[in-house]
């Protein structure tokens, strides 16, 4: 199985530019997810790119089995990976943003209602949309790895 990761991290990219590994940025986030990925014996293919709506072309061209994008889920005006993946949506997981909320909540007490964890399908591969800190990243890939195998035979019946 491949899976696709992009950091959204417009700071880190006009810093390090198109980065292929997250060592080359310094970004702990990209580390923990391709860690957690290795560890389950999967493929990542890993880019950084800058907050926005490039991200939804970055879902549309991947041809991985899975595309997991960290980071640009907050509240503040340039955080769009939501508003950039979502509409790409054929079927929504909501369970993904419920479970990932409630996790969070004994880690960030209330704040974890901020949180704008998502995911869906698209084109026959689930889209997972994480927070960008790496305690997130972790939790995320912890839930997505879980139950991947199991999320994919239901997409590809």
């Amino acid at each position: 199985m491949i899976i696709d990761v992009a950091v959204a991290s417009t700071s880190r990219y006009k810093k390090f530019g198109p980065v292929s590994h997250p060592d080359e940025a310094h970004d702990l986030s990209g580390k923990v997810i391709l860690e957690k990925i290795q560890e389950a014996g999967q493929e990542a293919r890993y880019a950084l790119l800058p907050d926005g709506f490039g991200l939804r072309s970055f879902a549309e061209k991947s041809d991985a089995d899975v595309v997991v994008i960290c980071g640009g889920t907050g509240l503040t005006h340039q955080d769009l990976t939501i508003e950039a993946i979502e509409p790409l949506f054929e079927k929504t997981l909501p369970g993904f943003g419920e479970i990932f909320r409630y996790k969070s909540l004994s880690e960030v007490g209330t704040r974890a209602m901020l949180t704008r964890a998502a995911a869906g399908v698209y084109h026959g591969r689930p889209i997972f949309c994480l927070p960008g800190s790496p305690g997130a990243a972790s939790l995320g890939m912890d839930l997505i790895l879980a139950e991947l195998n199991h999320i994919i035979g239901h997409i590809r019946e």
